[in-house]
């Protein structure tokens, strides 16, 4: 891949990957690796999907007291990993991460379908759990609880990463990858390109 083809800001490059993405029939071209570390220093990565993303950042959601809630409450750094492997294509996105408005939370949690809302409810995200009858008879309390709107938790909302580096790597013959890393500076961003 030619640096020439690269438009000049991660954000424009990174829309139209994900277009490409979404057109390639992919089952879920949002859903990204999320790499966080906690208080022990011990690195952690799970599948989340994207659920919104400007050039304010990339947002996603889930439970405050989950393992990765609490990683991001300790260190606010993370590494964001999209994988299109039909494409040859993937995106690495590092950057701080802040807990989003209650206002925005709300907005998104009003969209999940109800069953995700009460199990927002009933689920003690990355605690034990005794045995599957009891998460479902936790789903029947919250419904329960929440006959017509359900609320959104206090210990669930959204976080949004802010990017300080992107870098696009697409596959090449004989594993001689292009990779370009993308940093800003004073005027916009600097495109690097790196070996393999």
């Amino acid at each position: 891949m030619d640096e020439a083809r690269l438009f000049p800001d991660p954000f424009q490059q990174f829309a139209a990957w994900l277009e490409e993405a979404k057109g390639a029939g992919l089952r879920e071209p949002t859903a990204m690796a999320l790499a966080t570390v906690g208080v022990t220093g011990t690195p952690s990565v799970r599948m989340v999907l994207l659920r919104g993303w400007d050039e304010e950042g990339f947002r996603f959601f889930t439970n405050y007291e989950s393992q990765k809630g609490l990683d991001l409450e300790a260190n606010p750094m993370a590494s964001l990993l999209f994988y299109w492997d039909p494409l040859q294509r993937q995106v690495r996105i590092d950057g701080e991460v802040a807990r989003m408005g209650g206002h925005e939370s709300d907005a998104y949690f009003a969209t999940r379908p109800r069953d995700s809302q009460l199990g927002s409810w009933a689920s003690a995200q990355s605690r034990p759990l005794k045995d599957r009858e009891t998460l479902l008879q936790a789903v029947e309390d919250a419904a329960q609880c929440f006959p017509d709107e359900v609320l959104r938790p206090p210990w669930w909302g959204g976080f949004r990463l802010v990017p300080v580096r992107f870098e696009f790597w697409i596959a090449g013959q004989h594993r001689l990858h292009d990779r370009f890393r993308y940093e800003p500076d004073e005027k916009g961003w600097t495109i690097t390109r790196l070996a393999p």
